[in-house]
Formats: structure tokens, sequence, C-alpha cells
């Protein structure tokens, strides 16, 4: 097992399993959903999850941050929300003469922003270069944001009242976007058995920003062999082809297929790639990128796993 020379002596998959274990406590009946999260946040991605209010969106996110030790804040997306209510603002302080920045909730290290769609196409976009460059410019300077930086953002089905669609290029910057769904009968009886409020007081901080970062460096260090390469290659290329897509994936999304890939892999315990590990990954990565034509009776989601069955591995 390969062990991380600057975070301690515990072995990836212990400390990963224990944090899984937590998330999965409060978060429940989802354990794929809270490891997909987390191989976001460890592939260095930002995730989008799309579901109806109330199946605990905002339960994951800030189980995350308290399990992980990250500082946390939360958006709400409203009609008249500013994208100065994102980024911050300058202030003029008239004791000094001069203008100071106000720092806004994107200078955290997990940003909840909660129902997205919900807020101007101006607003969304203030998220842009965040997420892309992990720094904000105000008035012409430009501002670091944290370290570790993961935006989780939530957003309601489209066919609900007062939502703006994201454009195409705003999706492409979420790694991965996930339905967590109604739980199982039996898991909604304990949820309503112990009521909402139940264990989410007693969360237990299992890292720390530091050996996280670590943990981040281990997965960017892994080396994708040459095999794996053309296996994402061929994806790419069968869903440029497909009859049914109007845009295929771009290198980008190869990109990003890869590292999700290898943080799959830690999350098993493993310093290399498996093609089931870039499988694992594949559907929550691309179900958003995936456009299908006009005419096409289909979804993304549905799409991704038709390319996936229908692509060998060289």
């Amino acid at each position: 097992m390969t062990l991380l020379a600057n975070a301690s002596s515990t072995p990836v998959d212990t400390r990963l399993g224990q944090t899984l274990a937590e998330v999965e406590r409060i978060v429940l009946g989802k354990p794929h959903e809270v490891r997909l999260a987390l191989a976001c946040l460890l592939a260095g991605g930002h995730l989008l999850i799309e579901d109806i209010p109330g199946v605990g969106k905002t339960t994951l996110a800030h189980t995350l941050a308290t399990v992980l030790g990250l500082e946390f804040q939360r958006v709400q997306g409203t009609a008249d929300l500013l994208p100065a209510d994102i980024v911050g603002m300058s202030v003029y302080d008239r004791t000094d003469n001069r203008f100071r920045f106000h720092p806004g909730p994107v200078f955290s290290q997990l940003l909840l922003f909660d129902e997205l769609n919900r807020a101007p196409p101006k607003t969304q976009s203030a998220l842009l270069e965040a997420m892309a460059e992990g720094q904000v410019s105000i008035d012409g300077q430009r501002h670091g944001l944290p370290t570790p930086f993961f935006v989780v953002a939530t957003q309601n089905p489209l066919d609900q009242a007062g939502t703006y669609p994201l454009p195409e290029s705003q999706l492409d910057r979420f790694m991965f976007c996930l339905s967590l769904g109604y739980p199982d009968a039996d898991v909604e009886r304990a949820l309503l058995s112990a009521g909402s409020t139940a264990g989410q007081t007693d969360v237990r901080t299992i890292l720390t920003p530091q050996p996280l970062l670590g943990l981040i460096a281990h997965v960017h260090a892994i080396t994708a062999r040459p095999a794996l390469v053309a296996y994402v290659q061929a994806l790419l290329a069968a869903s440029r082809n497909h009859p049914q897509i109007r845009l295929g994936l771009s290198p980008r999304a190869g990109l990003a297929l890869i590292a999700a890939a290898r943080a799959w892999a830690v999350l098993d315990g493993r310093d290399h790639v498996l093609p089931e590990d870039v499988q694992a990954v594949f559907v929550p990565l691309t179900r958003h990128r995936l456009h299908p034509r006009a005419d096409a009776l289909t979804s993304g989601e549905r799409i991704a796993r038709l390319l996936l069955a229908d692509t060998a591995i060289p």
C-alpha cells in the first residue's frame, strides 16, 4: 500500500475509509453518491447535485466540510442575488482614506451554492473564474482563494418555477453531476424515527486541510498507463460520432475523466488506475456534458451508459 510521506503514516485507504464511514453515518442510504462526492474533491473538481428539495443535498455538503475540517460557507440562490454577494466588494474606509476589499463567501474551502439555477445568469457566471482558476478579479486586483477550494452547487429540476438553465460552459466546470433521489423504505423509516437533526451535532472531524492536500497531491501524481489513455480516448471519440449527440466530449472532459478515475482508484487503496475506475465515474462525469440532438428521445445519462456498453476496452 502506498503511503503519503507528508501526511502521516496512515495508509491512504484507512483514512479515507474512515471519512466515508463518518459521512455515510449522517447521509443515510447513499454510499455510492458519498463516494463520488469525495472522489470529486480528491480529483480537484467541483460537484453539481440536481434534485428536488429535501433529499439531503445540503446535508451532504455540510457533513463533508465538517468531516474534512474545511471552512464552510453557504450561498442561497435567489433572483436578486448579485455577483458581489458571492465574490465580495471594495468598500471605502474613511479612517484610512482608501478602499478595503471585503471578501465574499467564495473565500472558503467548501462553498455550498444552494439552488444555483435560481440565481440570474450574471451571478452564475461570477463563479466561473473562481472554479476554473482558484481566484477572483475585483477592481483590477486578483485575489487567490483558499486551498483546497471545492464548490458544491445544487439545482432544482428545470421544470420548476423561477429557474435559469446553466449554460454549457458553466456546466462543463462541474466535474460530476449527481442526483441523490428518494431514500429507500428502510432508510426513510430510520430518518423519520430519528428526527431531522439526529446525529448531525456529533460529526467527527477525520481529516484537516493539510493532510487532505497531501491526498489530493497523491491522486494527481498517479500515472495513467497508455492503455488506459487509449480507452479514454476511445470513449471521447465514440461520443463525438454518436448519431444522437449534438455535442460530444471535449479534451477537457477527457482530462477530468482520468483525474476522477485516479481518485476512484485511491479510494480503493490502489496507486494504479484500471478501466473499471473509468467506468465507475463515467456516467456522473458525462451526463451533463452530453447534449442530445433536439430530435433524440433520450437523455445524456442514458447515452453515457450506451457509450460504456458499446466501447470496447483496448
